[in-house]
């Protein structure tokens, strides 16, 4: 086909490609989620991050149960990797003592009593302000909500169950004899037997109720739609099953059992600091009855 004498001239050029592009690894970095520097975080890549109690420390931890150097992380081509450094509380990964391991996402790395979690994500910030906002609402240790958040809940709850004529039931619940546990075998042990008591916790609640770690050794939940019988319906239930467990701190063998408290909302016990105190007297007596049982404060 013949070109118009007014159409510019065409050129072709040919485009030489060096070839697909080397595929990038995904950004990587590790956060503290519980114990001393929470929310404190390290970006990782091929150069080791190092943690551990030593200011000179990439991430600086300053706990002693954490050592001077405790690990390093790092990354290799697409993998990443964590290292123990002789620590005196082995590295765990995910509960478990590792000497080197891979890491994937979301895996928890222990070193003594301090948590770090591993993000690795395309969008590594839109990861981490998740994880600090989840810091803000929950529990690390156990991953229940916080006793902020459980207050506030259970503020609209209370609200709720008002609005509509509906039943409420608080539990709170107290690890029985505790102390002796954490003097003999250490706080790592027992904040293992915590981890344990707040999955059983988990297990047992419906998926309408609100389970949170309001203190040390105290777990509470909140009943929506739930008399104080069927409550200590659950509520026994639960003991039961903390008091079947053998648990081992330490590496040794011990039972473990519970108490709890009951109280129901009321027209007289209308606020969450009425209904916690009364539960709170609720547990109070079953403590001072012998422990492993459930009272109801009526």
């Amino acid at each position: 086909m013949s070109r118009d004498f007014h159409d510019p001239p065409t050129t072709q050029r040919t485009i030489l490609s060096d070839g697909p592009r080397p595929h990038a690894p995904r950004s990587a970095c590790v956060v503290v989620i519980h114990g001393e520097g929470l929310g404190r975080r390290a970006d990782i890549d091929v150069q080791p991050v190092r943690v551990g109690r030593s200011q000179e420390t990439d991430l600086h931890i300053p706990h002693n149960s954490v050592s001077r150097v405790h690990c390093e992380i790092w990354r290799d081509g697409d993998t990443y990797w964590v290292r123990d450094l002789g620590a005196t509380n082995t590295t765990r990964l995910n509960d478990m003592p590792v000497t080197e391991a891979a890491l994937v996402d979301g895996d928890h790395i222990t070193l003594g009593e301090s948590i770090l979690k591993f993000i690795s994500h395309s969008s590594v910030e839109a990861r981490y302000h998740e994880e600090i906002y989840q810091l803000a609402t929950h529990d690390a240790l156990t991953e229940m909500y916080n006793r902020r958040h459980f207050i506030e809940t259970v503020e609209k709850e209370i609200a709720r169950a008002m609005r509509h004529q509906r039943a409420l039931t608080m539990c709170i619940i107290d690890v029985d004899l505790f102390k002796p546990i954490n003097d003999r075998y250490g706080h790592i042990s027992g904040d293992l037997v915590l981890k344990q008591i707040a999955a059983l916790v988990r297990r047992h609640v419906r998926n309408d109720d609100a389970a949170a770690r309001i203190g040390g050794e105290e777990f509470a939940v909140l009943l929506p739609e739930c008399g104080p019988e069927a409550a200590y319906g659950f509520a026994e239930r639960l003991r039961e099953a903390v008091e079947a467990v053998v648990f081992r701190p330490g590496g040794e063998a011990q039972r473990i059992t519970v108490s709890i408290g009951i109280a129901a909302l009321t027209p007289e016990r209308d606020t969450v600091s009425r209904m916690m105190a009364a539960a709170d007297a609720a547990l109070y007596r079953a403590k001072s009855e012998g422990r492993n049982r459930v009272c109801i404060e009526h």
